[in-house]
């Protein structure tokens, strides 16, 4: 495309990149931004939660000191600082512990058609449940006693106090344009030049000139700003060697966590498992269940009150590809399921369910004997 004038022009995001010491917490970035959550911080590849570092200035500051490693540490700036703009939350997350017979949830303001209904981890769709007023979700069927029902609606969110479409919005007093033109607006035709006075002179002539003109000031302007969603990937990590595998350092607001893997094994036939922790890895108070099947014919199941038991596949020859998921149904409770294959036309299921001491921040895959080294494959989590 052709421009009259200069061409446009895009740049990326602003990033300090700096190296961690294993004991140093605080270094000196390019900018000051606004606040926490006007940066995205990663270390070693993985996203910081923004309580585990402050900002004062051009200091920025961990809890804990990152580890070491070159060029481990990056500061990505979402924008420069700005003041008056008021920070609204993107979507809204309410848990409900629904009593017998329950139909009715009162839940905080919402817009109509901006809101989802989950019951025991899965979505409704909208013929499930009627949500009309901005205030209450009523399900079409009942709720058995201890269900979990989770709504999340969503920020609409406009500019608001935008300029006037009309007369004397915009006044221009006096000061000097930079070098350019100004685009004809409303069907006129060729370039609009200035008469140095405040008036606009539309024309048909390709001659510009440099164009002195008053400062426009431009009245009842707003920003609106939310925060948003993202998914985050771990560092995939093989499964060649070693009793356990460890994922820490999980964000406290993470709410759902997929595991994922792909060609794991064992030296042995103990059933796999995985485990989660806050502080430490729990390996009791667990309510799990996992299912072998043959031939799309459940085989065999097991229990398990250590972790949650990927299936009964007791064979050491078992090579797993699938996925668990893992979320937060609300406080420090915890319910999973998965899927895969491990050998042949053999795959496996499984449920479960945990309540922790405390915040997630930590998950293990090992088996129920504690003791089978993994010999192949690797394994990775995404949280959100």
């Amino acid at each position: 495309m052709s421009y009259i004038g200069n061409s446009p022009i895009s740049i990326a995001f602003l990033v300090d990149t700096f190296s961690g010491t294993g004991s140093q917490t605080a270094y000196t970035m390019t900018v000051a931004p606004a606040n926490t959550s006007s940066i995205i911080i990663a270390v070693t590849g993985v996203v910081q939660d923004p309580s585990t570092y402050s900002v004062s200035g051009t200091t920025l500051t961990f809890s804990t000191a990152p580890p070491s490693g070159t060029s481990n540490i990056s500061v990505r700036y979402l924008g420069i600082p700005a003041s008056g703009v008021t920070t609204t939350a993107y979507r809204t997350v309410t848990n409900f512990t629904a009593t017998a017979a329950q139909t009715s949830f009162s839940v905080p303001s919402y817009t109509v058609g901006y809101i989802d209904v989950y019951r025991n981890g899965v979505r409704l769709v909208s013929t499930d449940y009627t949500a009309t007023t901005g205030t209450t979700v009523v399900l079409v069927n009942a709720c058995t006693s201890g269900d979990a029902v989770v709504t999340e609606s969503f920020l609409v969110s406009s500019v608001l106090n935008a300029i006037p479409a009309s007369a004397g919005s915009i006044s221009l007093t006096s000061a000097t344009y930079l070098s350019g033109i100004l685009p004809v607006a409303y069907g006129g035709t060729g370039v609009a030049t200035s008469t140095g006075t405040g008036a606009v002179v539309l024309g048909t002539s390709p001659t510009l000139t440099t164009p002195t003109l008053t400062s426009p000031t431009i009245t009842g302007a707003v920003v609106s700003s939310m925060n948003s969603s993202v998914i985050t990937s771990g560092t995939a990590v093989a499964t060649t060697s070693g009793t356990s595998i460890d994922f820490t350092s999980i964000p406290s607001w993470v709410k759902r966590i997929t595991v994922m893997f792909n060609g794991v094994s064992t030296n042995g036939t103990s059933n796999h498992q995985i485990q989660l922790g806050a502080g430490s890895v729990t390996s009791s108070g667990y309510t799990s269940t996992g299912i072998a099947l043959v031939n799309a014919v459940s085989n065999s199941s097991a229990g398990s009150t250590a972790g949650f038991i990927l299936g009964d596949i007791a064979s050491a020859s078992a090579v797993i590809i699938g996925h668990m998921t893992i979320t937060n149904v609300s406080g420090n409770i915890w319910i999973a399921s998965g899927n895969g294959r491990y050998a042949g036309n053999s795959c496996f299921t499984n449920g479960g369910s945990i309540s922790l001491s405390g915040t997630l921040d930590r998950v293990r895959l090992t088996t129920i004997n504690g003791t089978d080294t993994f010999d192949a494959g690797s394994i990775n989590i995404l949280y959100e």
